[in-house]
């Protein structure tokens, strides 16, 4: 059953002078309740700007966001207050979204208190302890402050500070990426295990494709404000069907310098998000760039007709692309 539903989003920022950033141009995806929607791409393609869109952080300049039936994006601050219970974010940055001022405590029962639940002192705390226990953490640990912790331990901080109100979505907004590689695949476990125990549905915003791959059921490709590609996990993995995505994958580091790769990884800068190309955004970096490109922007649809359940790419020629080759030189490690 659909959570969330997001339809043509845009969020434009103004520069003057008649210029405008389309950050995101138009994006469209869904969130099933329990599920994990991955949404990838390169730095600046706008997933972080998608991700505190839906939540009202950054404001929409269109399209339509609903959570359960609401449109996000029409409520009033006061019935949007009542809606955010059910909707929290974790931050890439630990070292940054905890307040050096607070405790942990103090900052895990936070949320508790400006949504004023819990009777007392005591029940907030024995609160604070029961989700300081889920994220495998002590309790006793309330009473020190973020410096005193790893990068690792205060993300775990933030997961529970985004557990605190029993949210039904949780927007992970590149949440490992500051952390150590010896670190990441505990967070990520952290995450997968809370989700089975709660039916939280998550949207995981990330570049790591390696890490996204074992995350999410369904990721999306993003690139330069829009959605090129949309598939369940496995597929996007072994079937690709947009050039940008392929590029992506062969650019995915390999182990063993004796594999040798296919293609070379993704080169080249994107456009400009103030002067878009006419046609495929992704046409000046594509191999297999033809005029139509040049004259169509290509709209996301089914591939093969519909033929393999959710998955869609914005290509002229996802049917037509060479085979893609699942082989060790572009597995993922």
């Amino acid at each position: 059953m659909t959570l969330l539903s997001v339809e043509g989003l845009k969020v434009y920022f103004p520069l003057g002078h008649g210029q405008t950033v389309r950050a995101v141009d138009g994006v469209t995806f869904s969130v099933a309740r329990g599920e994990t929607l991955g949404l990838v791409g390169e730095s600046g393609c706008g997933k972080s700007t998608t991700s505190r869109a839906l939540l009202r952080l950054v404001a929409a300049t269109g399209g339509r966001v609903r959570f359960d039936g609401q449109d996000i994006l029409q409520l009033s601050e006061t019935d949007l207050r009542g809606l955010r219970r059910r909707m929290q974010m974790v931050f890439q940055d630990p070292y940054a979204s905890l307040s050096p001022r607070l405790n942990i405590g103090q900052i895990v029962a936070e949320p508790l208190e400006i949504h004023g639940i819990g009777t007392g002192r005591s029940e907030r705390d024995a609160k604070v302890s029961e989700l300081l226990k889920a994220v495998g953490m002590s309790p006793s640990v309330s009473r020190r402050y973020p410096h005193e912790f790893s990068g690792g331990q205060r993300q775990r901080i933030g997961i529970a500070r985004a557990l605190a109100l029993n949210p039904e979505l949780v927007v992970l907004d590149e949440p490992v990426s500051a952390l150590d590689i010896s670190v990441r695949a505990q967070v990520v476990n952290l995450l997968a295990d809370l989700q089975q125990e709660r039916g939280i549905a998550y949207l995981f915003v990330g570049h790591d494709l390696s890490l996204i791959r074992h995350a999410a059921h369904r990721v999306a490709v993003m690139y330069l404000g829009r959605i090129v590609e949309i598939a369940p996990s496995h597929a996007l993995y072994t079937d690709p069907r947009h050039p940008y995505t392929r590029s992506l994958l062969a650019s995915i580091p390999v182990l063993d310098p004796a594999r040798r790769r296919e293609r070379a990884p993704l080169e080249g800068d994107p456009p400009s998000p103030i002067d878009m190309p006419s046609g495929c955004r992704f046409r000046s970096r594509c191999l297999y760039a033809q005029p139509i490109c040049t004259e169509q922007d290509p709209a996301l649809v089914p591939v093969g007709g519909g033929s393999i359940p959710g998955h869609q790419s914005a290509c002229h020629f996802a049917n037509a692309l060479p085979v893609w080759q699942a082989s060790a030189n572009h597995s993922v490690v």
